[in-house]
């Protein structure tokens, strides 16, 4: 049956309808399914906005159609494995470690907590199993050999970044916390009652983790959606995590203009031991430009933050777009040189990669 006639068998004819992880929520058209707050600087009501970006659309469908058909896209490989493959400690009381899962997912432990930022463990980043960008790398961390997790950050509702099948499976494990930004809770509770705690957040706003940790949402220039016809209508975040061992900022996907966000960041919070920047999705950039930061546009990010070293990450695991699975790398160590920035000091990691940084 045709959801049209779905809905108007269900009476629904005068309403909307959303889905996402196997759940739909019908609205009335014109309101918000997920959030219902008063108008902000970045939320107008209905729809929420990136910094100086108010009222920018994101691309049509028939800019959809123009990419998928432009051609341009090189293949990838059925398989890119990773030659690391991590098993973490129970936990550490000193320092900092932190392991590339896969595309933006990472295990971060310090202090004694144990944080996942954008678990996926999924095969596919889709909102179904049959189709979409399959994982062409096993997670770098096997579930079964992950610790107890004490938090679960989300930065925003893309299917590569908003797991629900692998968040439920954490949270029937271990149930932890889940701090995610506004209007990404409702998402979770449809999709699955049992995640119906998730703790939504504001930008600006700071949540206390336990152990000195807590950790602040911040804007990015992105965008959200599930469907589409939900578009804008959950936040999205960069976080700041301010642990013992040192600051870290968590970045999940963002754009990158000449008057981004990212130096009044840098300024405000007086650099960073550790970024963590996707470097990867970035192509073409007359359609990705907006959303997607190309490694050029990361090494300026990582220099406007004051960044200490960085991690570069959303590349080599889901084919979302049209570079080479192995050029993020190779356009990154370009930009460093250019920038006259070692090497070492920002790093494309592959899943099951770690670093550690002494307390």
């Amino acid at each position: 049956m045709k959801r049209r006639t779905l809905l108007k068998g269900l009476g629904l004819t005068a309403l909307g309808a959303v889905s996402f992880g196997g759940a739909m929520i019908a609205y009335r058209r014109g309101r918000n399914p997920y959030y219902n707050g008063p108008v902000t600087a970045h939320f107008d009501g209905l729809r929420f906005h990136s910094p100086g970006r108010h009222g920018e659309p994101a691309k049509s469908p028939l800019d959809l159609l123009r990419w998928n058909f432009g051609g341009g896209k090189v293949a990838w490989p059925k398989a890119f494995p990773s030659p690391f493959q991590d098993k973490p400690p129970a936990k550490i009381e000193s320092g900092i470690r932190v392991t590339l899962i896969g595309h933006a997912s990472f295990l971060l432990q310090v202090a004694g907590q144990n944080m996942l930022i954008d678990p996926v463990y999924s095969k596919r980043a889709s909102p179904v199993t049959f189709a979409g960008p399959m994982r062409v790398n096993d997670p770098g961390v096997a579930f079964d050999d992950l610790p107890k997790i004490d938090a679960i950050l989300i930065t925003h509702n893309h299917y590569d970044h908003l797991d629900v099948e692998t968040i439920a499976r954490l949270h029937r494990r271990d149930k932890p916390r889940i701090i995610l930004p506004l209007g990404n809770d409702t998402i979770l509770a449809a999709a699955d009652p049992t995640l119906s705690g998730a703790e939504a957040r504001d930008w600006g706003q700071t949540v206390a983790i336990g152990g000195d940790v807590k950790v602040t949402l911040e804007p990015t220039l992105h965008w959200s959606a599930r469907g589409m016809s939900d578009r804008f209508m959950a936040l999205w975040a960069n976080f700041v995590i301010d642990t013992p061992a040192g600051r870290i900022f968590a970045c999940g996907d963002t754009g990158y203009d000449p008057n981004s966000i990212y130096p009044e960041l840098g300024r405000r919070y007086g650099g960073f031991r550790l970024a963590l920047l996707p470097i990867g999705a970035y192509e073409p950039r007359w359609f990705m430009k907006t959303q997607h930061m190309n490694p050029e546009e990361a090494v300026t990010v990582f220099r406007e933050l004051q960044a200490d070293a960085a991690i570069g990450h959303h590349w080599g695991t889901f084919g979302l777009t049209n570079e080479g699975i192995d050029e993020p790398p190779a356009a990154l160590d370009v930009a460093l040189k250019a920038a006259g920035i070692a090497a070492d000091r920002f790093r494309p990691f592959r899943p099951g990669q770690s670093l550690t940084l002494s307390g």
